[in-house]
């Protein structure tokens, strides 16, 4: 597996959960 997949993937996770995260604060509100 390619170095660059590899860092595609996990910007693409942590992107995703950033966004859960803040629609659950802007559930809070």
């Amino acid at each position: 597996m390619s170095p660059i997949y590899v860092i595609g993937a996990v910007v693409a996770l942590l992107l995703l959960g950033y966004l859960v995260y803040a629609l659950i604060k802007a559930e809070d509100f």
